[in-house]
């Protein structure tokens, strides 16, 4: 059984929830770094303990989501071992897992409806990473400390 990682901030506390509870439902194990409420927060407070769980191989990959899904997505990409896609079309989703093997999924909770971010979380969890030319350029992303 996969596992899955969740961070949100207060923007997107609903959503984490009826995502959480729609991959539940497909059979995947769900870990929650938070936040635990609608009441303002800081982003950066569950992103990184997220990021770390995938970078460990704790969780199999992520799903993050704040307002706009910028702030989220600037922080669990500071992560050297994370590709985090903000995607807001299902498009964007299967096409960041097929093309750049992305491991967190996120969301800009305020500009898509409920209905909408289950249809990218299922085309996400649907899509099968292709390889081949599209590893050359993953190589590529870490900073490599010279």
């Amino acid at each position: 059984m996969k596992k899955i990682a969740f961070a949100s901030d207060h923007a997107g506390f609903d959503l984490k929830n009826k995502v959480k509870e729609y991959v539940q439902s497909l059979g995947y194990e769900t870990v929650d770094f938070g936040t635990d409420s609608d009441a303002s927060c800081d982003y950066p407070d569950y992103a990184h303990p997220a990021a770390e769980a995938v970078e460990k191989g704790e969780c199999d990959f992520g799903i993050a989501m704040c307002g706009s899904g910028n702030g989220i997505q600037m922080t669990l990409n500071k992560h050297q071992g994370i590709r985090a896609a903000l995607c807001w079309l299902p498009e964007l989703a299967a096409l960041a897992k097929q093309h750049n093997n992305a491991n967190i999924l996120v969301l800009p909770a305020r500009f898509i409806t409920e209905e909408e971010g289950l249809r990218i979380v299922k085309a996400y969890l649907e899509a099968e990473y292709e390889g081949g030319r599209h590893q050359r350029r993953i190589d590529k992303i870490p900073v490599k400390n010279s």
